[in-house]
């Protein structure tokens, strides 16, 4: 190579490599100050798309996690005041139980009293925890989506839904199907008798003894009293009745109203006092409903029709909960009876054959509508369309209403279970998102990390390498600066 004045060549590698070095440099010490490998687009273009994208996923499940912890924290207050709402359906069955006692002698009216001021606090409490009526207290009688985010974009599988929606999800009184309901003292009476026969003095059946049939959901019972023999008094009538049929949940007694007759139970039935064999006056007559159990009464045909030509469609709806039954052509009373006890017993509905045993009667302790569709000719009922539905008769015993509210209590706590239920699931479907989200948010930081974090002890290797590159090119200039001045030396 040439010597040269004008072009100090040497010079100009040194100020190259000089400044090639203070870039690395100053790119090292940048990376060990900020803790990042890349602080700019130009470190790592692609690099740096990815990393925004999982800053961007790392963000939305960090929200997420605080959404689903609130969820959380609502459904946990939500269960409190459900279990709070079961302790208060425990008190109302043990007033309900102490008043259906017919040996019970303080004032049922002080039983009714607190009773219906629990009844309130079930209403109000439902309120308070969004699973009543209206727009605040009811806030919570939705579909809650609770959005917690990893999925991509996909929405579907970025949110939890909790259906806490519709009437059978609510727990006030009149949604759980006790707003009705009475522990206060029957009025009247549920005799059997077309005739009044007193029971209360005088003997019955001599050489004789009478029948009588209860229609039950899905069985028919039948007892006998008197003995053939000499006749009985009416209270032993009542206990040849009492042996029979206490298995069934029924109970007959005299009622001291009217000396008639009386049944009452916690089951729906129909009764059918029969004809007396023999010589002796009978014990009762006609037929009766014991109204404390069947307080809603559908009456269909007084004789019972199959299908003939098509099928009929019986719709039953319960606390917003709508049953269809669907009886085939050609089907029988008692598979109807089969069918229909099958489908509507975990509603609280009963179907029985009705007083004169050839037609169907639909029993309930809560308020229910039936709409049928089919032939309107044949079938369970005359027309199709909106049947109409009796309205609830209070109970005509003393302990009538007691022994009504007893069968509304058993239904509303397995209403409530089922909200509670419900309730349970989305808080354990929380937990398990909450516990997937957490694992997403480790795992997308550490890919995160990956790509834009420093690494520092390679970084702290550069600075090395790079501070001492520098005070060498450093070096290295200085000489390649002194180099022109040899030219001197060839003129002298």
């Amino acid at each position: 190579m040439s010597i040269s004045i004008q072009t100090n060549v040497t010079s100009l590698f040194g100020q190259e490599n000089l400044n090639t070095n203070s870039i690395f440099q100053s790119q090292t010490i940048e990376q060990l100050t900020s803790g990042y490998r890349i602080n700019s687009s130009g470190d790592d273009a692609a690099g740096l798309a990815v990393a925004n994208g999982l800053r961007s996923n790392i963000a939305e499940l960090t929200q997420g996690v605080r959404n689903a912890n609130d969820g959380v924290s609502n459904l946990q207050i939500i269960d409190g005041g459900l279990n709070n709402i079961s302790q208060i359906l425990d008190r109302l069955k043990t007033l309900a139980t102490e008043s259906a006692s017919a040996t019970f002698s303080g004032d049922r009216n002080t039983l009714n009293n607190e009773y219906q001021s629990d009844l309130a606090e079930i209403t109000r409490q439902a309120n308070n925890i969004g699973l009543g009526t209206g727009p605040v207290g009811g806030r919570f009688n939705t579909t809650l989506g609770v959005y917690i985010g990893g999925s991509d974009g996909l929405v579907s599988n970025a949110q939890i839904q909790i259906n806490l929606n519709g009437t059978s999800n609510r727990v006030d009184a009149t949604s759980l199907g006790l707003a009705s309901t009475s522990v206060a003292a029957g009025t009247g009476s549920n005799d059997i008798g077309g005739t009044a026969i007193d029971l209360r003095t005088g003997t019955f059946l001599a050489n004789s003894t009478q029948t009588f049939t209860f229609q039950l959901a899905g069985s028919t019972f039948t007892a006998t009293v008197g003995n053939g023999g000499s006749a009985i008094t009416g209270q032993a009538a009542v206990n040849q009745l009492n042996s029979q049929i206490a298995p069934l949940g029924i109970t007959a007694a005299i009622d001291q109203t009217t000396g008639q007759l009386s049944f009452t139970g916690g089951v729906a039935f129909n009764a059918v006092a029969g004809a007396v064999t023999g010589g002796g006056g009978a014990v009762a007559t006609a037929t009766g409903t014991a109204q404390n159990t069947a307080n809603y009464v559908a009456n269909g045909q007084t004789t019972y029709a199959a299908p003939t030509t098509t099928t009929e469609v019986l719709s039953f709806t319960v606390n917003g909960t709508t049953t269809n039954v669907t009886l085939a052509t050609g089907t029988t009373q008692a598979v109807a009876l089969s069918q229909l006890n099958a489908a509507l017993n975990a509603q609280g509905i009963y179907a029985v054959k009705n007083t004169g045993g050839a037609g169907i009667d639909f029993q309930s302790a809560q308020a229910f509508t039936l709409s049928t569709t089919g032939t309107a000719t044949e079938g369970v009922f005359s027309a199709t369309g909106n049947e109409t539905v009796t309205a609830p008769v209070p109970g005509q015993s003393v302990t009538g209403n007691a022994l009504a509210a007893i069968a509304a209590i058993q239904q509303a706590v397995a209403n409530l279970g089922l909200v509670q239920g419900k309730v349970g699931t989305g808080e354990n479907q929380l937990s398990f998102a909450i516990s997937l989200a957490n694992s997403q948010l480790t795992n997308f930081s550490a890919a995160e990390s990956s790509i834009r974090d420093a690494d520092v002890a390679a970084a702290a290797a550069n600075l090395t390498k790079a501070q001492t590159l520098q005070q060498t090119s450093i070096a290295a200039l200085a000489q390649a600066n002194a180099a022109p001045a040899a030219v001197l030396k060839l003129l002298q």
